[in-house]
């Protein structure tokens, strides 16, 4: 895959505009994701990624192969994703003394007779989804970057470093920072984490129902377009592992999300307008 990558920006580079559509489309999964991981909202992640994509097509010419080129990539969307203004989640500046407290009242609600078994287990999944993006939410910007880019997307620190433009030892000091607030608060709170634990997703979801944090009309997560339509996602092999790796594992968890039809319908209108001088 990397390989074919790097083949295809070399094409890109002189102008092979098949190459370029081929190039956006094996890296633009993997923007999205990341710009998932840190808006939080899908809608704001898709426009952000687009953002991205634009600025690695017209500065593609000065790739210098430096890094792999992914790597790259993933430094002019960390770049992006650090200094653009506040989008929807991070405007509600939730921290994790809100989440403790949203957990510690959310126990007494039941559900409603009406909602079926079916779309109890739909909400209870979705909550775990949420929950995982919203605790993402409580790190500061640059602490959620080297969690991302580190513990869920598994990059080393000297690919790291280059990333975000810091010594290696900067890098692993703030995902050393974010993996020990990460895991404080989910070996605390979380029954995915110790049984034994207060908060469970099935337990908490009628609250998330009643407060609005989820909303089973509109279901972010579990109904987002995913590249594979499976659920990796399994309770029972996550309790096989140690509890520190168990944190780490459940933030993989999210399902394979592809970038949005909309989102690539855009892109391929942008690269077949003939609005950028590469492409000319």
């Amino acid at each position: 895959m990397e390989s074919d990558i790097e083949k295809l920006v070399e094409l890109a580079v002189v102008g092979e505009k098949k190459a370029l559509e081929n190039l956006v489309g094996c890296i633009q999964d993997r923007v999205y994701r990341l710009a998932l991981r840190m808006l939080a909202h899908p809608e704001d992640a898709e426009d952000a990624a687009q953002e991205i994509l634009i600025k690695v097509i017209t500065h593609l010419s000065s790739f210098r192969k430096e890094s792999a080129f992914m790597t790259w990539a993933y430094r002019i969307s960390a770049n992006h994703l650090l200094t653009i203004r506040k989008r929807r989640a991070e405007l509600i500046e939730i921290n994790f003394d809100q989440c403790q407290q949203q957990i510690d009242k959310g126990f007494a609600d039941t559900w409603h007779p009406s909602v079926s078994e079916a779309e109890q287990k739909l909400i209870v999944k979705e909550l775990r989804l949420n929950c995982l993006q919203g605790l993402l939410q409580c790190l500061d910007r640059n602490l959620r970057m080297a969690y991302a880019l580190g513990e869920i997307f598994e990059v080393k620190s000297n690919e790291g470093a280059y990333i975000l433009d810091i010594t290696p030892e900067a890098f692993r000091q703030r995902l050393s920072r974010a993996r020990k607030l990460i895991r404080k608060f989910m070996q605390k709170n979380c029954g995915l984490i110790n049984s034994e634990n207060p908060c469970h997703c099935s337990r908490l979801a009628p609250s998330a129902v009643k407060t609005g944090w989820v909303k089973p009309e509109k279901l972010i997560f579990v109904n987002h377009e995913r590249k594979h339509q499976t659920d990796d996602f399994d309770e029972s092999y996550l309790h096989e592992l140690d509890e520190l790796n168990r944190v780490s594992t459940l933030f993989r968890s999210h399902l394979d999300y592809a970038a949005p039809e909309t989102f690539i319908g855009s892109i391929k209108e942008m690269l077949d307008s003939g609005r950028f001088k590469l492409l000319q």
